[in-house]
């Protein structure tokens, strides 16, 4: 006898969605309101970029009629994004119908929790989701379409063996995010210490602004800096844009398609190889540094210099420049920026002083890019023995 069965979600869950809540019932404060926007920003461990609510009275009014997230509930995103998933941990919001497809009464003594989280995860479900019978993309997710959707469950016993395994996957993922976090947060630390508030070691090895170095105004930069310095422009190194129509998002691609989301995707082709900073043209303006073979976005910046010293530091006056970046960017409803923008970012520069700097942050961002490479190959491993699990073609023991 098989220790596989195979249930449809109806079987194991209640699969539905929230009461009708109108435009006049949102206020300024009071129970957090989620729609597909939301969801996606909190599964993906970011903060809500637009906080919406509704009272705690007509929440309260809801609650005692009809049912309310719990934890451990899964809400899943079926409309424009598509399938991405949270399992609700603080339970204390309403949410949008329509946007937003609801499974409660999770039948626990069949299916871990974890594992169903995976198995939404997995290649198997996305793809069910978002391709029907004859190729085409699915432009919404139907709740009738979900309530038929398979699963296949081993015990309970070899789920939560299974879910172990991807955890563990998971957590080394985390944990090299949050040491390139620190490490991202040293350095913007010392950048910020040497080249803006000017307290480089002196050549007494004291802080030069502090103990009375010399100050001039630089007129390009609007700001006095230490006498003797000039400034570095990032047009001094080359910017180039991604493709348009770059052949992304495959299968079988060979390596990283960045677009303006922060993250890499895989593209079958690449048209840049080496390090370079890359900043997203629109959206959030996120700056990142890659090294290796890569493709681009149209709308990503792409800055690379057969001078890695003068790279890396520039590395830095973009990440000090995002801020600024955001606030004058172009644009009414999709903000933003343009070659010229990218042209003008600019730092107060010390051939000496940037030596030294180099010279601490080399090893930095040599660590952040490894354990990115890391996280990439842990990403690959966990993609590929997710299915294999599920279908029993590897065992846990």
């Amino acid at each position: 006898m098989s220790e596989f069965k195979t249930y449809t979600l109806e079987q194991l869950c209640i699969v539905g969605s929230s009461k009708r809540v109108h435009l006049s019932d949102y206020v300024q404060h009071g129970v957090p309101f989620y729609r597909s926007k939301e969801v996606i920003e909190i599964s993906s461990g970011k903060n809500i970029s637009e906080q919406l609510f509704i009272s705690s009275e007509k929440y309260s009014e809801i609650k005692s009629k009809f049912p309310v997230p719990q934890e451990n509930d899964v809400l899943i995103t079926a409309v424009g994004t598509i399938g991405e998933i949270l399992v609700v941990k603080d339970p204390n919001f309403y949410f949008k119908d329509g946007n937003l497809i609801w499974l409660r009464n999770i039948n626990f003594d069949i299916i871990d929790i974890d594992y169903l989280y995976y198995f939404f995860k997995s290649d198997l479900f996305q793809k069910t989701i978002k391709y029907n019978n004859i190729g085409a993309v699915q432009k919404a997710l139907t709740i009738d379409f979900l309530k038929t959707v398979k699963i296949t469950l081993p015990s309970l016993d070899n789920q939560r063996k299974l879910v172990s395994v991807l955890k563990s996957i998971d957590q080394k993922i985390h944990t090299n995010n949050q040491i390139n976090q620190e490490l991202e947060a040293m350095a913007k630390t010392l950048y910020d210490y040497w080249f803006v508030q000017f307290d480089f070691p002196d050549q007494n090895g004291k802080p030069y602004k502090s103990s009375g170095g010399k100050m001039v105004y630089h007129p390009e930069l609007k700001r006095e800096i230490p006498e003797g310095w000039g400034v570095a422009r990032l047009d001094q190194l080359q910017i180039a844009t991604g493709k348009r129509d770059a052949n992304f998002g495959t299968e079988n691609g060979k390596y990283d398609f960045w677009t303006t989301a922060n993250s890499p995707i895989k593209a079958d082709e690449f048209s840049f190889e080496g390090k370079a900073i890359l900043i997203a043209g629109n959206g959030n303006f996120y700056v990142n540094f890659t090294d290796g073979k890569f493709e681009a976005y149209q709308r990503t910046y792409v800055i690379q210099s057969e001078d890695e010293k003068m790279l890396i530091f520039m590395y830095m006056a973009c990440l000090q420049s995002a801020e600024k970046l955001r606030k004058a960017s172009n644009g009414s409803i999709i903000k933003y920026i343009t070659i010229g923008d990218v042209n003008n970012i600019s730092s107060p520069y010390d051939h000496n002083v940037v030596d030294e700097f180099v010279k601490i942050y080399r090893p930095l961002i040599d660590q952040i890019s490894k354990n990115k490479k890391q996280n990439q190959e842990l990403t690959q491993l966990r993609d590929w023995l997710l299915p294999m699990l599920m279908n029993g073609q590897v065992k846990v023991e």
